[in-house]
């Protein structure tokens, strides 16, 4: 296994994407490349500086710790919506694609069978199953929803930097097999199915319930701090994805 070395974690997951056909999940798959390709030039993202795992409904990337964090939660925020705003307008409502979308931070190894293997990684996937993150994408009328782990949120968001609005973050507690976490969900959380009155009392009252081990569907799981499964690495040019 290769030393564990300081990465972004970027990930990105389509809603509902088991309920589709095959030429339906296709389709989907190629609109997710153009849309994460999109993200990571907006933000500067060199093709040497991500390694981009596959998993079919989802995509990871974990990023050179060089390149900007700020520059990445800005462009999640605009490019990111603006580009599914403009592959989703031509499509029906039925074929439309939003994603849930979790930025955070870590130490990641690859295992000797090409697994990612870390803590933080397996963290961040919580927060990407999150029942939280699920319920706020199905309650908003956007088109994707934003999760920041605390690290980024107290290291980049709360300072904010240009483009970003701290107050636009709210924080949420996820409970996880590991025990509760904290994580910065953009836009209005909710609980029991509505939106969290401004001003609450306390927004760590907003909660989740346990998460599951499993990582978006039935072909990967995270078990005993690796993510299992047939990941691919290599990483193709940016013009060969579809």
């Amino acid at each position: 296994m290769t030393d564990p070395v300081y990465r972004t974690i970027l990930l990105f997951d389509i809603e509902r994407f088991g309920s589709r056909d095959d030429v339906e999940q296709a389709y989907l798959r190629r609109i997710l490349y153009d849309v994460v390709d999109a993200t990571l030039v907006t933000a500067g993202v060199e093709e040497t500086a991500a390694l981009r795992a596959d998993r079919g409904d989802s995509v990871m990337e974990l990023i050179d710790a060089q390149v900007s964090v700020p520059a990445l939660v800005k462009t999640l925020l605009t490019e990111t919506p603006s580009q599914l705003h403009s592959k989703n307008r031509l499509l029906a409502a039925s074929a439309r694609m939003r994603l849930r979308i979790v930025l955070s931070s870590g130490y990641v190894a690859v295992d000797e069978l090409n697994g990612w293997v870390g803590s933080d990684l397996n963290h961040a996937v919580r927060l990407l199953n999150a029942d939280i993150l699920r319920t706020a994408l199905k309650r908003r009328d956007d088109d994707c929803v934003l999760c920041v782990s605390n690290g980024v949120y107290e290291g980049v968001v709360r300072h904010g930097p240009l483009g970003v609005r701290p107050d636009d973050f709210h924080r949420v507690t996820v409970d996880t097999k590991e025990g509760p976490t904290v994580a910065w969900l953009h836009g209005v959380p909710f609980r029991d199915g509505a939106p969290q009155a401004p001003g609450a009392p306390s927004q760590d009252a907003v909660t989740d319930t346990p998460s599951h081990t499993s990582i978006a569907g039935d072909q990967y799981g995270v078990t005993g701090g690796t993510v299992n499964g047939d990941l691919r690495f290599d990483r193709p040019g940016r013009g060969d994805r579809r």
